[in-house]
């Protein structure tokens, strides 16, 4: 679960045991009960469970089954001309189901036996610490309910067509794979909040709004930009800027926008030995002699 989530929907309990997401004002849902209850009863599911036990099962109506199958083929047709080649292998090698929403138990069983990883319920906001450490570990974090059906093409916040559609297929490309598990290590291995942030913002805009050359022009290897019928075709007019692990370790960024700066990691060559290497061997000393010095990856 990116960190958009964690802005647009927190999740409290309330005194009598009552999971409620905190939907905000703009938010397409904000005013339709029968939604919000809906939400509710999906983030207590994964709210309920705890390691060691079965994964919760949402029992998804045929309105949200809907919702999928409509946005998974508009994604579909897209990816075909924009996203990244290793995003593409991946998705081939995984085959997501078109025409359901899979539980995350059976995203778990597709992914595991072509890069070991599997999938963890998330109610909504989960820690920094926690959400990247475990990637070391081959877990993602993810939520269940699926976007309103009023704006099928559209979220505010991550949903699981983002959680699946956007990170399963690259989880299931061994390359993109093995980032995400550098980056779960660095997580776990740097000690300052600080630092910590330095590398969610790496990850923000490498494996959630990456991009890359490729032969036949730039495609997108981000999640967040590959969950997203609009940005997907914006990305190719933004700013895009070369590999830079301080800019994209320091910039702010607004998530209520589509990002309008994007960095084009070149290769995956490249995308490795810069980022994939940062994350091997950082510590907190590390990115703070990166910032110090104002260096650039080279």
């Amino acid at each position: 679960m990116f960190e958009e989530g964690q802005y647009f929907a927190p999740v409290n309990t309330d005194a009598d045991g009552t999971v409620v997401v905190e939907l905000g004002e703009t938010h397409p849902g904000f005013a339709d009960a029968e939604y919000r209850e809906r939400r509710n009863a999906i983030a207590a599911l994964a709210l309920d469970w705890r390691p060691g036990l079965p994964m919760p099962t949402v029992a998804y109506t045929d309105a949200e089954h809907e919702i999928w199958r409509l946005v998974s083929a508009e994604l579909a047709v897209k990816h075909q001309a924009l996203a990244a080649h290793d995003y593409l292998d991946g998705a081939e090698r995984l085959k997501l189901p078109a025409d359901h929403i899979p539980q995350l138990h059976e995203v778990s069983e597709l992914l595991e036996p072509l890069t070991g990883f599997s999938y963890m319920p998330a109610a909504g906001l989960v820690p920094l610490r926690e959400f990247y450490g475990v990637l070391g570990d081959g877990k993602f974090h993810a939520t269940q309910y699926i976007r309103h059906h009023s704006v099928p093409l559209y979220t505010p916040e991550p949903d699981v067509v983002h959680e699946v559609i956007g990170h399963a297929n690259a989880l299931a490309a061994p390359r993109f794979a093995a980032l995400y598990r550098a980056a779960g290590d660095a997580a776990r291995r740097v000690h300052s909040e600080e630092a910590l942030e330095f590398v969610s913002r790496v990850f923000w805009f490498t494996l959630e709004f990456g991009v890359i050359s490729e032969p036949d022009g730039l495609k997108a290897y981000g999640a967040g930009i590959l969950s997203s019928y609009g940005e997907i075709d914006e990305f190719r007019d933004m700013t895009i800027l070369p590999l830079d692990l301080v800019t994209m370790g320091t910039i702010d960024y607004d998530i209520t926008h589509y990002q309008d700066k994007l960095f084009d990691a070149g290769s995956m060559d490249r995308l490795e030995d810069v980022v994939g290497e940062f994350w091997e061997t950082c510590d907190d000393d590390v990115i703070e002699r990166l910032k110090a010095d104002g260096g650039k990856a080279r």
